[in-house]
C-alpha cells in the first residue's frame, strides 16, 4: 500500500501546480511519457477559471477581427482530435450568426466564415451555409427583423468533466494527484525542488507553475524572477429556462462591438454569456455583478421574442482568464493565447510556467510544455501522441454515440431516459464501471434525487477526488441546477460520512 509518507519521500520527475484544464493536460502529456508526476491542486481540480468557461472547443470567430490567423489555425486544428478522444463530453454543434444592419457587414461575416471553415483541417465538420430565418427553425424564437443569416460548425464541451478526465487519464498512466493541497512555498534544493503543502513536503526534479491566475504569485512564492505580466478578465454567464427548443446555438453581436452566445443547456435551460471585464477582486469568491447580468439580459432582449430579465436568471458563473497583458485597450481584444517560460539553467532546477491559454488549445499547449521541459528532463522525450489516445470513457466513435445510450438503456432499463442520456453525455463508457451488474435501482443504493444514486456519487469519489456536494453538482456535472437545497444537504451529509 502506498502511504502518504512513502509519496512524500519520493522524488517526482514533473510536479505540476495547478488542478485546471492546462495543468491536468501537462500530467497527462508527461505521466504518458513515462515520467514519475505529481499533479498538486489548493481547491477541487476545476474549482476556478476551468469550469467557467462558455464550454465550447472553438476556433474564436472574432479572433480574426484582431489578426490571430495562428491562434484561430491550431484552435481550429484541435476541434475534431479533441472530439476524437473525448466524444463524449464533446460534441458538435452548429451556430447562428444573424446579420444585423449597421453592424459588421454580410461580406465580412462571409469571409471570416470562409477563413474559418478552411484554415483549421476540418474533415467531418459540416461547413457553413447561409440561412433565411425567416423559414428555418433557428428563426422561430428571434424577432422578426433579422432576416439573412449565416449558420457555422464548433463543438461543445463539458470543460469540468474535460479536467477531471484528463486527471484520471493521468492517474491511471501513474500520476499522483493531490486535490486540497495548497502550495505554501517552493525552494531550490541541490538539484530539486523542495515543495512545501498543506499536506506536507514534496520533491521532485522539475516544476510545471500552471497554477491559471495566480501563476505570477506561485512565481513570487518560489523566488523565480519573470518580466511577465497577466491581465485578469472575468467572464461571467446567466442560465435561464430554455429559450428555444431546437439544438442549434446562436453566435451574436451587439453595438458595442462585443459578441455572446446563447447555447441549449442542460435540457432545459439556455447558457447565455460571456462578459469580459477586467478583474482586480479576489480570486476566491468570483461573482458575475448586478451590470454584467443586466448587460448580458438586455443583449439577448435585443434578438429574442421573449425578454430575458435578471429575474429570469436561474444560476449564474464567472471565471477570471489569465490572459497575456498585450497592450490591449479592451479587455475583449486581449489575446487567448499563450506563452511558456522556462527558467535559466543556470538558477538550477528547472521551472516551466505557463502563461494564458484557451480551453480549445489546452492539449497542443501540454505537449509544448512538456516538450519544452525535455530540454531539461531527457527521460521526457519519450514520444506520446495524446490525440491518438481517448480520455476515460471516450474509446467509441464519434458517429456512436446514439449505439451507447441504446446499449446502456438496454443494459440498465430502470434508468429513465433523461438519467441515460446525461450518464452517456458525462461518462461515456465510464456508465458500465460505475453500475457493474445492478439489476434495479435498489442495488444502485440511495437515490438523491434526479437521477444521481449512491453507485455514481461513490465513483465519483473514489475515481474523480469528488468531496463535497458541490464538487458533485457543479463541476462533474450540473445537477446543481436540479436539487433542492433538501436534496443537496442529504448528499452533503452522506459525502461526510464516507470522509469519516
Amino acid at each position: 500500500m502506498t502511504t502518504s509518507r512513502t509519496i512524500q519521500d519520493r522524488l517526482f520527475d514533473v510536479a505540476v501546480i495547478g488542478g485546471g484544464v492546462n495543468g491536468c493536460g501537462i500530467a497527462r502529456d508527461a505521466a504518458g511519457r513515462g515520467a514519475s508526476v505529481l499533479l498538486l491542486e489548493q481547491g477541487d481540480l476545476a474549482q476556478g477559471t476551468s469550469s467557467a468557461s462558455t464550454k465550447l472547443i472553438h476556433g474564436g470567430l472574432r479572433y480574426l477581427e484582431h489578426y490571430e490567423f495562428g491562434l484561430v489555425r491550431e484552435s481550429l486544428s484541435e476541434r475534431e482530435r479533441l472530439w476524437a478522444i473525448a466524444p463524449h463530453i464533446i460534441w458538435p454543434m452548429r451556430f447562428v450568426l444573424p446579420h444585423v444592419k449597421g453592424l459588421r457587414p454580410r461580406w465580412l461575416l462571409r469571409l471570416g466564415l470562409f477563413l474559418y471553415d478552411h484554415i483549421g483541417g476540418r474533415k467531418k465538420l459540416p461547413a457553413t451555409q447561409s440561412i433565411d430565418l425567416h423559414d428555418h427553425p433557428a428563426g422561430g424564437p428571434l424577432k422578426p427583423e433579422f432576416g439573412k443569416a449565416f449558420v457555422y460548425s464548433d463543438c461543445w464541451v463539458d470543460d469540468a468533466r474535460l479536467v477531471a478526465l484528463n486527471a484520471r487519464d493521468a492517474a491511471d498512466r501513474g500520476a499522483e494527484v493531490r486535490t486540497r493541497t495548497e502550495v505554501l512555498a517552493l525552494e531550490r534544493v541541490g538539484e530539486e525542488w523542495a515543495i512545501r503543502t498543506s499536506a506536507g513536503g514534496f520533491r521532485a526534479k522539475t516544476v510545471v507553475n500552471a497554477a491559471g491566475p495566480s501563476v505570477l504569485s506561485l512565481l513570487g512564492r518560489a523566488k523565480v524572477q519573470s518580466d511577465r505580466r497577466m491581465r485578469l478578465v472575468r467572464g461571467s454567464h446567466i442560465v435561464v429556462p430554455a429559450l428555444f427548443d431546437h439544438p442549434y446555438s446562436y453566435f451574436f453581436q451587439l453595438p458595442d462591438g462585443r459578441i455572446f452566445f446563447a447555447i441549449p443547456y442542460e435540457q432545459d435551460f439556455t447558457l447565455i454569456g460571456t462578459t469580459d471585464r477586467d478583474h482586480g477582486g479576489s480570486l476566491a469568491e468570483v461573482r458575475a455583478s448586478e451590470e454584467e447580468i443586466a448587460y448580458l439580459c438586455e443583449g439577448a432582449s435585443r434578438y429574442f421574442r421573449k425578454e430575458i430579465r435578471p429575474k429570469d436568471v436561474v444560476w449564474t458563473y464567472s471565471g477570471v482568464r489569465p490572459l497575456i497583458d498585450d497592450g490591449s485597450g479592451k479587455p475583449e481584444a486581449a489575446t487567448r493565447g499563450y506563452s511558456l517560460e522556462l527558467s535559466p539553467e543556470a538558477e538550477g532546477p528547472a521551472m516551466l510556467s505557463v502563461f494564458g491559454g484557451k480551453i480549445t488549445t489546452y492539449r497542443h499547449l501540454a505537449r509544448e510544455a512538456i516538450e519544452t521541459l525535455a530540454e531539461r528532463l531527457p527521460q521526457l522525450r519519450e514520444p506520446f501522441e495524446s490525440d491518438q489516445h481517448a480520455l476515460p470513457g471516450g474509446d467509441f466513435p464519434v458517429e456512436g454515440v446514439e449505439a451507447l445510450r441504446v446499449e446502456i438503456a438496454e443494459r440498465y432499463p430502470f434508468l429513465d431516459a433523461g438519467t441515460v442520456q446525461r450518464l452517456v453525455r458525462s461518462y461515456g463508457r465510464l456508465t458500465l464501471e460505475i453500475f457493474g451488474n445492478a439489476q434495479s435501482l435498489d442495488a444502485c443504493g440511495r437515490d438523491f434525487g434526479h437521477g444521481l444514486t449512491e453507485a455514481e456519487v461513490r465513483y465519483l469519489v473514489g475515481r474523480e477526488w469528488a468531496r463535497t456536494a458541490d464538487d458533485v453538482l457543479w463541476r462533474r456535472g450540473k445537477l446543481g441546477l436540479r436539487l433542492d437545497a433538501v436534496q443537496r444537504a442529504a448528499l452533503d451529509e452522506f459525502l461526510a460520512g464516507m470522509a469519516k
